[in-house]
């Protein structure tokens, strides 16, 4: 059974945004910027190319540069790398590349868009393990993929527990489900991918936390993640309800042009996301900086 060690990992780790500069290009020099800001407040570590990430919205060469980029960071944090696709092949050929790039951990979606079995979702992580013999992070993000992993189901038990998989990128809110991914392997290295559930998954025995505001407020989240680890009561919930008045804010106009907004505001320009997502407007720029300035504990 493939054995992580939990201690590098356990804490708080951003899902890195993909800047772009003003010609829709992936962005260098703003991507390092923002991970070296991230790695000085506190960052354990970084998960590439994910939803914050805007994937799906990037060209097969434009995911694999990202890695790149990021492997500039290698032996200053650990990095996992984002390499789910709707076809095994091509996220086989992800998992190549963050491989070749010396990353420390891979992490997949579910196959989403055509319903696949159990049994074919299971084989897809193995097939991806054995074609690299990296150990993978389940991302298991339901709301979006509208896979709901069994895990009463035969061949995921035995993924759990084959070696293949080193934990779960829990992106649901479901923490009861949680639980019961440390039941089926206790080994698992379990990350809370909701911020605004993140001292209850702390609760339920999560190991970190992945996400997508930490890009912005990571001391924010690092104080917060300390005062469960203290079991600060009054801390935890100040701290946590403050945030999730600005969670609140931000999806109501829009997650990831609110995220690339504000790092604009805190002086790394990201640009604007990727088409169809539509930039957010003066107004409610004014609306998040009011939002920031009230709840935002730096």
């Amino acid at each position: 059974m493939t054995q992580i060690d939990k201690a590098p990992w356990q804490g708080i780790l951003p899902a890195a945004a993909t800047p772009f500069n003003d010609k829709n290009q992936v962005n260098e020099a703003a991507m390092l910027a923002l991970m070296e800001r991230n790695l000085k407040e506190g960052a354990a570590g970084f998960f590439i190319g994910g939803s914050s990430a805007e994937c799906f919205l990037l060209s097969h060469e434009e995911r694999i540069r990202t890695f790149e980029i990021a492997a500039e960071m290698r032996g200053k944090a650990k990095l996992a790398a984002h390499v789910g696709a709707l076809g095994t092949d091509e996220a086989i050929d992800f998992a190549h590349a963050a491989k070749r790039l010396g990353f420390d951990l891979i992490s997949a979606t579910a196959p989403f868009y055509y319903k696949h079995s159990m049994d074919a979702v299971a084989q897809y992580y193995m097939d991806i393990f054995q074609a690299v013999e990296i150990p993978i992070l389940i991302y298991n993000f339901p709301g979006n993929t509208g896979v709901d992993f069994d895990l009463s189901h035969p061949a995921i038990q035995k993924l759990l527990t084959s070696g293949a998989i080193a934990g779960v990128k829990h992106t649901n809110r479901d923490l009861y489900q949680l639980e019961r991914f440390r039941d089926r392997n206790p080994d698992l290295l379990l990350f809370c991918g909701f911020d605004e559930i993140l001292s209850g998954a702390e609760a339920m025995g999560c190991d970190g936390a992945i996400g997508s505001t930490f890009n912005f407020m990571l001391p924010h989240y690092l104080k917060l993640w300390d005062a469960c680890k203290k079991q600060d009561r009054d801390s935890v919930l100040s701290l946590q309800h403050s945030a999730n008045i600005i969670m609140e804010t931000i999806v109501s106009l829009g997650l990831i042009p609110s995220i690339k907004a504000i790092l604009k505001m805190q002086g790394i320009d990201v640009g604007v996301p990727r088409r169809p997502f539509r930039p957010i407007s003066k107004e409610q720029e004014e609306q998040i900086a009011q939002v920031l300035e009230q709840y935002l504990v730096q």
